[in-house]
């Protein structure tokens, strides 16, 4: 089953449409149907969005897949702080079990409260997951009632909770692929919905498309950002220091379960470490067999993974942190927004 998604997803981004998004073309369609009704029945009251008491800002994309929200979302939380707010997360937990809304602190169960609110609680931010955002955004702030800014980690379209800022991620290398729905394509929404959001945040890489469409109408912020490494760090014993002077070619096997593994493994090569790469599906649970790779004196993972191999990690194994770079006109954004809101 994963070999046909793995299939299906590189054909979404294929230069040309290939023989099983056109078969799929037809069901993409009731999906868009679908898609639009219900972002109708929200419009006009038919379905309700809540308000939880302090402004909602929203780091999501419409299209499937990881483009960069988490460490946006971390980056923006910190701008906030600095700037005198007090922001707190939400996430779905996607990959997590948790069936009600509960907190997440450093150290929780990655097969519970899934991989990235932990990274997320990681940064001392309070941090809560629920399936309905709704319900973890009201634990959130009962818990931390001086929290007065809600950042919602994805939920781009979980129009269930209110918003007052909407931030779209988009992948720079990959873009919006062949721009049809879903299952035919990437899209989780019709690129058209770029135009209602309030700043469009394209993940620059090395591979990223130059002239690449822009969808955003003239009143969204397009803006760009980078991921940045730092320091290389080991899962076993934090104070060790990496030496990839003595990781010698065929000794370096690096993986990733993330939604674009190849960015990961392009930061590798960037960095100068000649690796063996091991793409594994977005959420993927690893177990300590997928870490036996013969004669390694390595295995790379990013800091996603690295939450999910920590229980059964040696000292091989390393996790390369990343910080996102924004730019200052994203947070003058998003306070303006918050400013509004309070204001009205």
């Amino acid at each position: 089953m994963s070999g046909l998604a793995d299939s299906l997803r590189a054909a979404w981004y294929a230069p040309r449409p290939a023989f099983i998004t056109v078969l799929l073309f037809p069901l993409s369609l009731v999906f868009r149907a679908v898609v639009a009704i219900r972002r109708a029945l929200y419009r006009v009251g038919a379905m309700r969005s809540h308000r939880v008491g302090v402004p909602v800002v929203v780091v999501g994309n419409v299209t499937v897949g990881g483009s960069g929200k988490t460490p946006l979302a971390l980056a923006l939380a910190a701008a906030l702080a600095s700037r005198g707010r007090r922001p707190g997360f939400v996430s779905r937990g996607y990959g997590g079990s948790a069936a009600i809304a509960r907190a997440v602190i450093p150290g929780d169960d990655p097969s519970i409260v899934g991989d990235e609110p932990i990274l997320l609680a990681a940064s001392g931010t309070p941090t809560w997951i629920g399936r309905r955002r709704v319900l973890a955004a009201r634990g959130l702030l009962a818990a931390h009632p001086t929290v007065d800014v809600v950042i919602a980690d994805d939920g781009l379209q979980h129009y269930a909770l209110a918003r007052d800022c909407e931030i779209a991620v988009i992948d720079g290398a990959r873009g919006l692929g062949n721009g049809w729905m879903l299952p035919a394509g990437p899209l989780r929404e019709p690129a058209s919905r770029l135009a209602a959001v309030d700043a469009i945040v394209r993940l620059e890489s090395n591979g990223s498309a130059k002239g690449s469409p822009r969808p955003g109408a003239a009143n969204v912020l397009d803006t760009p950002m980078r991921l940045e490494p730092l320091p290389w760090r080991n899962l076993r014993n934090p104070v060790l220091r990496a030496d990839p002077s003595r990781w010698a070619p065929g000794g370096v096997h690096a993986i990733a379960g993330i939604g674009h593994p190849e960015r990961f493994f392009e930061q590798v090569r960037a960095l100068g470490i000649d690796a063996i790469c091991h793409p594994f599906p977005d959420h993927y649970a690893f177990t300590r067999d997928d870490l036996e790779f013969e004669n390694a004196v390595a295995i790379l993972m990013t800091e996603k993974d690295a939450v999910k191999c920590a229980a059964f990690a040696d000292d091989r194994c390393w996790c390369l942190p990343v910080q996102a770079a924004i730019d200052p006109a994203l947070v003058e954004r998003v306070l303006a927004r918050l400013h509004g809101r309070q204001a009205a």
